[in-house]
């Protein structure tokens, strides 16, 4: 939970933190949207990955995973603490606040990579639901902490920004204790690559040495969560549609939709740890598709949208997110090889990625041309391609066996 704490602390902090903060010193709209780009590492991290494969920091002597997570949050919270030295208000200090966000967030990026790593290697079979949905707990609170959290110290007690971020750069150093303290892996045990080459090349050797199946598991990687991307990509514009307050919005959607996605990642561990994750992967599949259908109940209202079937639709949309990342990380953290997990785990989450790219981005074209109802439907129906390729993977020697590093 810790670790995911630290996780989710950086995210908010370049986004909506950031935003709030350019946007009470004066920098204008065009400025703030540019500096999206922040956000780029996280969509790219595969590329350095390797690097904490193949590299061991050993002056720490906490071995490969720990060793990473201290050195990588004790540059994050000395590079959050340098937001606070930032005074956005010229044009050579908005170019310092985008370098130092750019910064924070390769930092945040890399942080992400070791920890997915360290959790595939440190738990058991057994044990990865329930630890994704308390890493999930942690990561959302972290999240919330530096995005909410953020805006309450500002707005609430008065705080000025440059103090908040000395307090959030304070909260991650902290984090380096749960870092020192968190048992060693396994698979620390293991040679690490021999090469920065091995370490490259042997990840993507070890995959392709599936053959079918391995091509198969990528597929199903890429279109398993596309209900949950294609609908999610449009729920702001539909509900404010709808007739939704942007009060409300914030409410249900940011407060009570973390809660509930909280909430289903516990109950998706609980589900997995009863009847393992291949069983746990049909339940979800069948369930987060069928979830976008509860926005139909808001659409009937006619863009009068009654607060409790927006919060309905809201709570089963988020709950079913919950219970499908509480049973597909699991599936992904048990494709990877301990000896490049680093590697593995990011190539897929990126994969993922490409997803919800290829998910969100004709969702506005599809709904302009159906409609609100029509699009629900065909992203409930957008489920069926993930559960037709389950059969074809045998999820009980991926999942529920250690991987083998023979």
């Amino acid at each position: 939970m810790a670790l995911g704490f630290a996780s989710g602390l950086p995210l908010s902090l370049t986004t909506d933190a950031l935003q709030a903060w350019l946007k009470d010193a004066g920098v204008d709209i065009a400025s703030i949207g540019a500096l999206g780009f922040v956000s780029l590492p996280y969509g790219i991290k595969f590329l350095w990955a390797p690097l904490m494969d193949r590299y061991v920091p050993s002056a720490l002597r906490l071995g490969r995973r720990r060793g990473w997570l201290v050195v990588i949050q004790f540059l994050l919270a000395g590079t959050i603490a340098a937001l606070a030295l930032c005074r956005p208000e010229s044009r050579a200090g908005l170019l310092a606040v985008g370098a130092v966000a750019l910064m924070i967030a390769f930092f945040s990026a890399s942080q992400d990579t070791v920890t997915d790593a360290y959790r595939t290697d440190v738990l058991p079979p057994e044990e990865r639901g329930a630890g994704v949905a308390v890493s999930i707990m942690g990561y959302r609170m972290g999240a919330l902490m530096s995005g909410a959290g953020a805006l309450y110290l500002v707005g609430r007690f008065g705080l000025s920004w440059p103090i908040t971020f000395l307090v959030l750069a304070g909260m991650m150093l902290l984090c380096i204790v749960a870092s020192i303290l968190a048992p060693a892996p396994a698979s620390e045990m293991l040679a690490p690559p021999r090469t920065l080459r091995d370490a490259v090349i042997g990840p993507m050797n070890e995959m392709l040495a599936r053959g079918r199946a391995g091509w198969i598991m990528l597929a199903m990687v890429f279109v398993f969560k596309v209900p949950e991307y294609m609908a999610g990509s449009l729920t702001v514009p539909f509900l404010l549609d709808s007739g939704v307050s942007k009060a409300d919005l914030a409410t249900i959607k940011q407060i009570m939709g973390t809660v509930v996605v909280i909430a289903g990642a516990i109950s998706g561990g609980v589900i997995v740890n009863r009847i393992r994750v291949g069983p746990s992967l049909w339940l979800f599949g069948v369930l987060h598709s069928v979830s976008n259908l509860s926005f139909l109940l808001v659409a009937r209202d006619g863009g009068h949208a009654q607060f409790w079937h927006v919060a309905v639709a809201v709570a089963v949309e988020n709950f079913c997110i919950g219970l499908t990342t509480a049973g597909f990380l699991p599936f992904l953290m048990a494709q990877c090889d301990p000896r490049f997990s680093a590697t593995q785990y990011a190539l897929l989450s990126g994969i993922m990625a490409l997803g919800r790219v290829a998910a969100s981005t004709p969702a506005g074209f599809i709904a302009g041309h159906t409609g609100w109802t029509i699009f629900f439907l065909i992203s409930a129906v957008s489920g069926l391609p993930g559960l037709a390729l389950l059969p074809f993977l045998d999820l009980r020697e991926k999942i529920d066996q250690p991987v083998s590093v023979d």
